[in-house]
């Protein structure tokens, strides 16, 4: 039986015995979460697309403060920083890129506020003073400015309210973090409205160097965003955003857990890192031979929303700026030597421009969507690489390139009621993207040495690399709504995902060959419904991605210099099928109970790779058929809570709460077992206390509070004397107390 046979009578045992997934929101707070996914307001539960919904509150109390927490709390979604930098890979059911150049967009769309955030170092900044997080599973593109082949994460930022209201939330915990975000918002005329809001993180540091004992991993964070809203006229209405961030944190250190080069130190504590550099790299840079990993990383932004009521459609035009100055310094071996320290400098700014008609039609039978997206992204990246212990003198090397990328799409979608209980569901999306890489080289300390091969490295031309690409995207699905509370849904979608260009250092030419877009075919059937008088909410859906043209980190052999070259190629055809169940149990009024669990799987149908370890042995290219190899994929993911709240007689309320998440190890496709990221769960707990009115509350929390050691990431460098095999480690157990106020 093939997957797809397999998926379809998978589909009819799952919704025949009641199984499945489609997504909630995850707490007590579900039922009053309206969700704007398909550009309307709706509930969670009416919408036919696999999604999680989370409140501010929710966030607050999960320990969320930036998008990369969020796999914590929403099945399937993995979000990993690559070497522990500021580089976020995503990925939502098994789609994901993991590259940890900055030029290259995701599989999943962030968006903040409508806005898109194409670059991924980009998504990097405080969320705070939120009024919802939304995760939509599988691909997006026919209601979205961008178009992605695994998902998009929607931040919804809290708007200016009729009423002044004011807010405060400080936060203290284990190595001395502390956190707090405050807001103020309310009317200044009748006509406008406004919301200042800020936050700020410091200390923390949980880290330590093993040879000198100096802490590692403060927090130093600043941010601030005004929102006003002004009513233009009765029928048209602008909406002003400025936003911006100062990230001046400790990075992430990070931890070896092979001997082969250091002996049984190696095995030391989670907590133990080590960081060095040559002096020939502190010669180019500027970094000390013993600095630790830091970011010094500005961000800032405006966007502009005007809506209008022109009676039978609504007009939305939404403009935006935004820009990233970043410069980071990680040590990629975790040893003192200098065998792979990487320090970025990136100036990046992305403009767009989005304008949008809603309607509705036939008796509001007919209700449609419909958009033109523009936007220009340009990168100027310049990143040094420290090999000179590995190598020898003057491998102390820059990889300078800029990077433009236009986009322009049309999209069209529409639902419409067949009859009262069935709804057909349709979207087309048209995109047109030109990519543009430019002077890009490579050069050794005090040396221009580019990279052309032909010259080796003397003199050599900075290149220079064009992709240009069409592609149409789309959707078409159907609702069904047999009873009340019930929702049944089927679709199939296809998505797209840029291509791009693998900008590493490298001295040869043939690295920079594009990879083209890659497409997914989605299929996916789900249902969501309440019942027992609406305290038991299941949801669930299986899915099937016919994968074309998969973007891969791998590498290719230039026989003309006998060089095996790290690039990002496509894998013709892949394919991952799973699901999500997900149930909220209110067995009275005072407990909460929720349970997720999501698989998934995958493999390679059709590729035919490079064999790296038998090339490098024979200097001639050798393949492998990587057809029926997994993935690699964590397949079991699994979240649960149980919230519970009471009041008393003098009218407090208290309340407990304890979740915990799992997630299923992890083996890297082209790296094999050793780097295999072991399974591991999370625990967390918290306890509250405040009036009724929630003027005020005290809350004590704990997370990893069974001091789980895991990783989140592994890898290899060659280094001296063996491979410097590191990983990514996750913070050990921490505990705190958190202090709100509301006015």
């Amino acid at each position: 039986m093939n997957k797809l046979m397999l998926f379809t009578a998978l589909s009819g045992s799952f919704l025949s015995s009641g199984l499945s997934s489609g997504a909630l929101a995850q707490t007590s707070y579900a039922d009053v979460i309206t969700v704007t996914a398909q550009r309307r307001e709706q509930s969670p539960q009416d919408v036919g697309i696999a999604l999680d919904a989370f409140s501010g509150e929710d966030l607050i109390a999960a320990g969320v403060s930036k998008v990369n927490g969020l796999e914590n709390i929403s099945p399937s979604l993995e979000i990993e920083s690559q070497f522990g930098g500021g580089q976020p890979s995503f990925s939502i059911r098994g789609v994901g890129f993991r590259d940890y150049a900055t030029n290259n967009s995701p599989t999943v769309g962030v968006y903040v506020d409508d806005i898109a955030y194409p670059i991924p170092a980009m998504t990097q900044g405080v969320i705070f003073d939120v009024d919802r997080v939304e995760v939509l599973r599988g691909p997006q593109g026919t209601l979205y400015g961008r178009n992605t082949t695994g998902g998009a994460i929607k931040i919804i930022s809290a708007k200016p309210t009729d009423e002044f209201a004011a807010g405060l939330v400080v936060e203290g915990g284990r190595f001395g973090r502390v956190d707090a975000e405050g807001y103020v918002s309310g009317p200044l005329s009748d006509d406008v409205r406004v919301r200042v809001s800020a936050a700020t993180a410091h200390g923390g540091a949980w880290q330590v160097n093993r040879e000198t004992g100096e802490e590692l991993g403060d927090a130093e964070q600043y941010a601030l965003r005004t929102l006003v809203e002004a009513d233009l006229s009765d029928t048209v209405t602008a909406l002003f955003n400025i936003h911006g961030f100062i990230d001046q944190s400790d990075g992430l250190g990070l931890q070896l857990f092979n001997d082969s080069v250091l002996g049984p130190t190696a095995h030391a504590s989670r907590r133990e890192t080590s960081y060095g550099s040559s002096p020939e790299f502190m010669a180019l840079t500027g970094i000390a031979v013993d600095q630790h990993p830091f970011r010094d990383n500005k961000g800032w932004g405006g966007g502009l929303t005007l809506t209008a009521d022109l009676g039978d459609v609504d007009v939305i035009y939404i403009g935006a700026y935004e820009q990233l100055d970043r410069t980071e310094f990680n040590d990629w071996d975790a040893m003192a030597a200098g065998v792979s320290s990487v320090y970025f400098q990136s100036f990046a700014e992305v403009m767009s421009h989005e304008l949008r008609f809603t309607g509705a039609a036939a008796s509001d039978r007919l209700r449609w969507v419909g958009g033109l997206y523009y936007s220009d992204e340009y990168l100027d990246e310049s990143y040094q690489s420290d090999f000179v212990d590995f190598f020898g003198p003057g491998y102390a090397v820059t990889t300078p390139y800029q990077q433009d990328a236009r986009t322009l799409a049309a999209y069209l979608h529409g639902d419409f009621d067949l009859t009262d209980s069935v709804t057909i569901v349709a979207g087309v999306r048209y995109e047109d993207e030109k990519r543009e890489l430019e002077n890009l080289g490579t050069f050794a300390t005090g040396i221009y040495t580019g990279i052309n091969f032909a010259n080796g490295l003397t003199d050599g031309t900075l290149e220079n690399r064009e992709l240009s690409s069409g592609n149409v995207s789309g959707k078409i699905g159907l609702d069904i709504t047999p009873a009340d509370n019930l929702l049944i849904y089927a679709s199939y979608s296809r998505g797209v995902k840029s291509g791009g260009f693998t900008a590493y250092n490298t001295l040869n030419p043939n690295a920079l060959t594009p990879f083209t877009p890659e497409k997914l075919n989605a299929y996916e059937i789900g249902f969501k419904s309440d019942f027992a008088e609406d305290t038991v909410r299941l949801n669930g859906a299986v899915f099937y991605y016919d994968y074309k043209d998969q973007q891969v980190q791998s590498a290719v052999f230039d026989p003309l210099v006998s060089a095996i070259i790290g690039r990002i190629v496509n894998a013709p055809k892949s394919e991952i099928y799973g699901g999500e169940i997900e149930l909220v149990w209110t067995p009275s009024s005072w407990i909460t109970i929720g349970q997720s669990f999501g698989y998934k799987d995958g493999e390679f149908k059709e590729f035919t790779d490079l064999d790296t370890a038998a090339t490098g042995a024979s200097s001639m290219e050798v393949l492998i058929d990587r057809a029926g190899q997994s993935l690699g994929l964590p397949n079991i993911s699994y979240i649960g809570y149980a919230d519970i709240e009471t009041t008393l007689s003098n009218g407090y309320s208290v309340g407990f709460r304890f979740d915990y998440s799992y997630r299923d190890d992890l083996t890297p496709p082209l790296l094999g077992p050793v780097y295999t990221v072991d399974d591991y769960w999370l625990a967390n707990a918290q306890l509250t206390f405040g009036p009724g009115d929630g003027r005020w509350e005290l809350a004590f929390w704990g997370r990893n509070i069974l001091n789980a050691e895991y990783d989140e990431t592994r890898n290899f460098f060659a280094a001296p004397g063996g491979v410097a095999d590191i990983a990514a480690p996750g913070m050990p157990a921490t505990y705190g107390a958190r202090i709100s106020l509301r006015y």
